[in-house]
């Protein structure tokens, strides 16, 4: 499948899943779109890298998420919509009653409401290209809870709800949306992570990983960016055109428990 010709557009994508899904969309010849919030020179050279890398087109469009007008002046900036990959997300964990209520709301905007304004924006873009794919990337904790996590549980189960609201209102388009939801991801920030909680537990690190980080994936293994990103490349391709509004879990057999 070569997607050749798209733009695809996925937003927090300066490292992490992000980038690894804006890499394997431009291995397909996608070219791509990189957002953060951030608007450095590193930012820049990581698109133009990528572009390089894979023989295409990639741009870098500053954006904060928090803020409706500019996730949609992202889009607007990037001139053309044909993939959009909601990614963007910050964390912040904290029983309910002590929850601080600008962490709510910060993560409401960035893991939620961003996703809104970027679709309401693209989706008039896919309907004059006659094609286009919606990505959301979810999480299992789009399908299950967790304890202190009750911002980005209702984040997640929101962003379900919404793909599959999107996937009824164009059903009968060439235009598709479907939510990713991975469990644990082996991102730099993950592996960073790792040494310190082993410190912390006198663990090992193999034994954190197993025993604290994994302990509710029960392959025991992490999932990759690089199988995040084919999972979206799927979801791109022909095969994928009756898959629309709903999840492809990516985490270890997670929410087979």
């Amino acid at each position: 499948m070569s997607l050749k010709g798209k733009t695809a557009i996925i937003t927090g994508s300066n490292s992490g899943i992000g980038l690894g899904v804006a890499h394997e969309l431009a291995r397909a010849g996608a070219d791509v779109v990189l957002n953060s919030f951030t608007d450095t020179d590193e930012d820049h050279k990581l698109a133009e890298d990528l572009g390089r890398e894979h023989g295409v087109t990639a741009r870098y469009i500053k954006a904060d998420m928090s803020k409706g007008e500019e996730c949609r002046h992202l889009i607007e900036a990037a001139g053309a919509c044909d993939i959009l990959v909601n990614n963007a997300g910050i964390q912040h964990v904290a029983p309910i009653d002590e929850f601080p209520a600008e962490k709510w709301d910060a993560i409401i905007a960035i893991n939620l409401s961003s996703a809104f304004h970027t679709t309401a924006a693209g989706l008039p873009m896919m309907r004059k290209a006659g094609w286009g794919r919606v990505v959301n990337i979810a999480s299992a904790h789009g399908l299950t809870a967790s304890p202190y996590k009750s911002a980005y549980i209702s984040a997640k189960h929101g962003i379900v709800g919404m793909t599959k609201t999107v996937a009824l209102e164009t059903a009968k388009e060439p235009i598709t949306a479907n939510a990713i939801c991975p469990g644990y991801v082996l991102t730099p920030l993950v592996e960073s992570q790792i040494p310190d909680t082993a410190k912390k537990y006198d663990m090992s690190e193999e034994e954190v990983k197993e025993k604290v980080i994994l302990e509710r994936q029960p392959s025991k293994e992490f999932a990759t960016v690089e199988q995040i990103g084919g999972t979206a490349v799927f979801l791109c391709s022909d095969a994928a055109a009756q898959i629309t509004g709903t999840t492809i879990s990516v985490d270890g057999g997670w929410t087979a428990l």
